[in-house]
């Protein structure tokens, strides 16, 4: 029987008995089966989980895997950073900021918007780890209250409509 996991360890201290490499899209999931140098094993989390470089699977045999974030094509920009990070953040794209620089997953269309904002833009290839949400650990996932939230509005019209 494949092992699985249940439980992600945050920020795991070792040993540990094999790595897994995901990418940004990868360190999102709730269910799946991952292959690894150790083996697979199936993932199967109570809720979608945002991991982080340095978290860990705990497997069923008690074994304990480390996640990596895997380089991926990314988008180092310099320039006037309030203003760029304000321009990212307005198009609610994740970003990681730094003191000397943003870091962005590589898109054409942001890189041209950057550009013509006079950002200095370079291609690398990077583990991406975004600055997380506000409310915690991981990533935001747009503003919403946990509940339906509807706001009716009477309006007593002194003119007519054309």
């Amino acid at each position: 029987m494949i092992p699985h996991s249940h439980q992600v360890i945050r920020n795991a201290s070792g040993p540990f008995d094999g790595g897994v490499m995901l990418d940004y899209e990868g360190r999102l999931l709730r269910r799946k089966r991952l292959a690894c140098d150790a083996g697979d094993f199936l993932v199967d989390l109570p809720e979608v989980t945002s991991l982080e470089d340095g978290d860990a699977f705990l497997l069923s045999d008690g074994r304990r895997i480390l996640v990596h974030a895997a380089a991926e094509p990314v988008l180092v920009i310099r320039g006037d950073l309030p203003r760029l990070a304000w321009h990212i953040g307005n198009r609610h794209t994740p970003c990681r900021i730094e003191a000397e620089r943003l870091i962005i997953r590589a898109d054409h269309v942001l890189e041209a918007m950057l550009d013509q904002l006079g950002a200095r833009i370079e291609h690398a290839s990077l583990p991406f780890s975004p600055e997380k949400g506000a409310y915690g650990h991981g990533r935001t996932f747009g503003h919403d209250h946990g509940h339906f939230h509807a706001h009716a509005h009477d309006h007593d019209h002194q003119h007519d409509h054309a």
